[in-house]
């Protein structure tokens, strides 16, 4: 078999679907994992018959690969990135890629890039959105890092990520160093604030309209066919419409508690680091916080039962209003976002494509 367009570590789900999606494109990929087993495991499964190579060493893996080599990594953010660069360095050659596509922080992808190209190397952190659906078929990806990597990276990149409408790729090249990254760190905190307010819009039809699930699911997917157009609006019309084996609206049976894995919490961090008022996002991580705290909530709840709701005026013009308000709320999300990342771009020395930003945030993700 030829030798490997791109090289991807890490076959956990979003790794493999990356690997399918980029193989589907024509690009043969070359893989490895730290546990050798996922490699046979998944070339003899998943990857059976199609135009994937399958590496037991990263010597292996750097002997597969056309130059410059181009190896991706899809794991855990932290120290596994940076023993996975240790590794790599010794098998690549001056002008060889390392792409880091996990949800790193960008002080870290800042530091590493500066190392890397010390070496001789190129480094791109990039943002990958749209979940293990996405990674498969087609996510928004937004790369920063060294420059000159990016001629070499794109043909692949904008290949497999998701297109808007009109056929345009949703990716583009971000910035230098951690661009790329804090990027998507303010994408995921706009993401949080999106949620933290269909949550709102929900609480007020539900306790304050008395509206049924299926009521809520009709008014969504309205909303779905307008200005309103996204991911997040359409899998909440679907969960309002959906129901279990037994018949039960599952909307009713989720617990009332969110996690979190921290971009959120990042992009608050920072806004208070460079002093900008990222209000809307700050409330959103500070309402997961307070979603956590489910036992003091029920032991409230006991003594502060609240007022009793009891809505007497035009519901329909109501729910029109809660449609333009989250409308309205959204363009402040998205504002304090853009804010934000121009504060970033000044403190940073960051060429930023706010352009480019806005293109690919329109498909694959938020």
């Amino acid at each position: 078999m030829a030798k490997a367009d791109i090289g991807l570590i890490g076959l956990a789900v979003m790794g493999e679907n990356l690997i399918l999606n980029m193989e589907s494109k024509g690009f043969t990929v070359a893989c490895f994992n730290r546990t050798v087993s996922k490699v046979d495991n998944f070339i003899n499964g998943r990857a059976k018959g199609k135009n994937i190579i399958g590496c037991h060493s990263i010597e292996e893996l750097a002997e597969n690969l056309k130059t410059p080599r181009k190896i991706m990594l899809m794991v855990k953010a932290g120290a596994a990135v940076d023993a996975f660069i240790e590794k790599l360095l010794p098998h690549l050659e001056d002008g060889d890629i390392i792409i880091d596509g996990g949800n790193s922080h960008f002080p870290d992808t800042i530091r590493r890039t500066e190392h890397v190209e010390s070496q001789g190397k190129l480094y791109i952190g990039t943002g990958v959105s749209g979940g293990e659906e996405g990674a498969l078929l087609g996510p928004s990806i937004m790369p920063g890092g060294s420059p000159g990597a990016w001629e070499h990276v794109k043909p692949i990149f904008q290949a497999i990520c998701a297109r808007t409408a009109e056929g345009e790729p949703c990716c583009d090249w971000v910035g230098e160093n951690g661009a790329g990254h804090f990027v998507k760190m303010v994408h995921n905190g706009i993401e949080y604030g999106d949620m933290q307010m269909i949550c709102e819009t929900y609480q007020m039809m539900k306790e304050g309209l008395g509206l049924t699930n299926q009521k809520m699911h009709e008014s969504f997917a309205e909303w779905n066919e307008g200005e309103l157009n996204s991911y997040l609006i359409e899998i909440t019309r679907d969960i309002l419409d959906y129901k279990d084996e037994d018949g039960n609206e599952v909307i009713d049976l989720i617990l009332d508690t969110a996690g979190q894995k921290g971009t959120g919490k990042w992009t608050a961090i920072e806004a208070l680091n460079l002093g900008q008022p990222l209000t809307l996002i700050g409330e959103a991580v500070f309402a997961r916080c307070l979603s956590a705290l489910k036992e003091e909530r029920v032991a409230a709840s006991k003594v502060l039962s609240g007022p009793k709701l009891k809505f007497s005026g035009d519901k329909k013009a109501f729910i029109s209003d809660l449609r333009q308000a989250l409308y309205a709320a959204k363009i402040v999300s998205y504002a304090q976002g853009y804010q934000l990342m121009r504060a970033a771009a000044a403190e940073h020395n960051w060429n930023l494509n706010y352009g480019g930003i806005a293109l690919m945030w329109r498909g694959g993700c938020i």
